[in-house]
């Protein structure tokens, strides 16, 4: 039996159902959404399926019933055709205000064609908006459905020139605003996009909206679940194992159950099953880069990120906190929310193998400036593997001597404890080695623990001089793990920062039968 087609970009709701892709269906969340309300956003990071249930929405509202046959909504929904005006900032050059408002313009231009009006030219962008949704809504006497695909990307595009991305919001402010003003002649409106950016700055005119990006509900609108992979994928992914598979692509979750980035499960697929960085290969987070390393921020800190609903929902041009967006470009997810006295708060992780390994991958390289950093990394994880002390002080001293001067010249990060932390932690963590920063015991915070199917590496930081091993086994980190029943190993790294390098690393042995000390010379 011939198997269905991957839909492999492609977007067009029409496109797959005719041309026998797969379709996992979403018309049961669509359903529902219609018949519960009316003004909805939604925020997913890219290349999540928003424009597929966006056109899926298009082809509902379009009344074109027989395309839904053999899905959840077929015979539960009365297809009636409205006119529907679709914005979408996919595509488009937005690096000057001119080209913006271009962009614009002509997506307003396709609109007229397709619902056969005409707006005057003499009105503004906003005006023409406005216009259209009238004209619309008196020819077709039908109630307008307006759908907006990536509602952000004119101001993400260009978040490092601050002051364009400010103009862009403005503009973006004062064009959304016509949806309210427009009330009595909408049905339905449908607003996606990466950020979520304040109502206060983006959607002051849009109170009456309804933000289901973390509705349990609607926790799997977008990606694929686990049940999805292992039944609607079945034949595809025969013989392959699906634990794996979950470990490498699953655990996006939005406070209901976890779910695939699609465009992970169809490249896995279609490259023969290769565990591979493909969603993540799709876009360099080069901004988000450049943040990391203008707040010296501590990497280590990505373990125990807990945020309430005001902070991850701060994002905006005049102030970006890096946890909240890493969160809202999928780069964290929430792994528990816990109800506090003053509200609900988040844990924060980062959701799966693929992001774990190719954010440090990237992180390592940017805080590091080392060219072919690959052999480090290899050298370093065979080292500890093997328990081989003298070669990990080795390559643990080659990797800090390869960073160039430069790097230390510009800026005074070098004589900070973290920086080194966060270097060794993201070479490691980009290993796929399991990893704990910042890990809590009844004494205090481990700095790193590294966990081997055989052994347990506590793993201590100090500068100049201070006794690194010294603190473990006087605050005895290391009791935390006594009921492992796994080899421990105590790790004191300490570093010089007028040499800005390793200074010495000592490992001991924790054992009630035997012991072992080893320093570097």
């Amino acid at each position: 039996m011939k198997l269905k087609k991957l839909p492999i970009g492609i977007s067009t709701f029409k496109d797959i159902i005719e041309d026998d892709y797969i379709y996992v269906d979403k018309t049961e969340i669509a359903l529902e959404l219609i018949e519960s309300g009316r003004y909805y956003f939604l925020s997913r990071p890219r290349r999540f399926g928003k424009s597929l249930f966006l056109d899926t929405l298009r082809t509902i509202f379009s009344g074109d019933k027989e395309l839904f046959k053999g899905l959840h909504i077929y015979d539960k929904y009365t297809f009636v055709s409205y006119p529907v005006v679709r914005i979408s900032f996919n595509d488009g050059n937005f690096k000057s205000k001119d080209e913006f408002r271009q962009t614009i313009y002509e997506i307003l231009k396709i609109n007229q064609r397709d619902l056969d009006i005409s707006c005057d030219s003499t009105l503004s962008l906003s005006g023409c908006f406005r216009e259209l949704i009238y004209q619309a809504y008196t020819k077709y006497n039908q109630k307008v459905v307006i759908l907006v695909d990536e509602y952000d990307k004119p101001i993400l595009d260009n978040i490092e020139n601050t002051e364009l991305a400010k103009e862009i919001r403005e503009e973006l402010k004062s064009f959304y605003s016509v949806i309210k003003g427009a009330d009595e002649y909408l049905k339905f409106a449908f607003i996606t996009g990466v950020s979520k950016f304040s109502k206060v700055s983006l959607f002051s005119g849009l109170n009456n909206i309804q933000d289901i990006t973390l509705h349990p509900k609607y926790a799997t609108i977008c990606g694929y679940t686990q049940n999805d992979v292992e039944t609607v994928f079945a034949k595809h992914l025969r013989g392959q194992d699906f634990a794996k598979i979950q470990k490498w692509y699953n655990g996006y979750k939005f406070l209901g159950e976890g779910v695939y980035n699609p465009f992970d499960i169809l490249l896995f697929i279609s490259n023969n099953f290769i565990y591979d960085n493909y969603w993540f290969s799709t876009a360099t987070p080069t901004f988000l880069l450049k943040l990391i390393e203008k707040n010296n921020y501590f990497l280590p800190n990505l373990e125990n990120i807990i945020k309430d609903t005001k902070m991850l929902n701060s994002f905006d041009v005049d102030y970006i906190e890096l946890e909240t967006l890493m969160w809202q470009t999928g780069y964290l997810t929430i792994s528990e929310a816990v109800e506090s006295y003053d509200g609900m708060e988040y844990k924060l992780i980062i959701p799966n193998q693929e992001v774990k390994i190719s954010i440090m991958s990237y992180v390592s390289d940017f805080i590091s400036k080392i060219d072919n950093s690959k052999r480090f990394k290899n050298a370093i994880y065979a080292s500890l593997k093997e328990s081989n002390f003298a070669e990990f002080t080795k390559h643990i001293k080659a990797l800090f001597a390869s960073i160039p001067y430069n790097l230390f010249t510009n800026n005074k990060m070098y004589e900070y404890e973290g920086y080194y932390v966060s270097v060794f932690y993201s070479y490691i963590k980009a290993l796929g080695i399991e990893l704990i920063g910042e890990d809590v015991t009844n004494k205090g915070r481990i700095d790193i623990t590294l966990k081997f199917p055989e052994a347990i590496y506590v793993v201590e930081f100090k500068t100049d001089g201070t006794n690194a091993l010294g603190q473990i086994k006087a605050k005895k980190y290391h009791e935390k793990y006594l009921s492992k029943n796994k080899t421990i190993y105590l790790v004191g790294i300490e570093f010089d920062t007028n040499e800005r390098n390793v200074s010495k690393v000592e490992f001991e042995l924790y054992s009630v039968l035997s012991t072992f000390k080893f320093v570097s010379k």
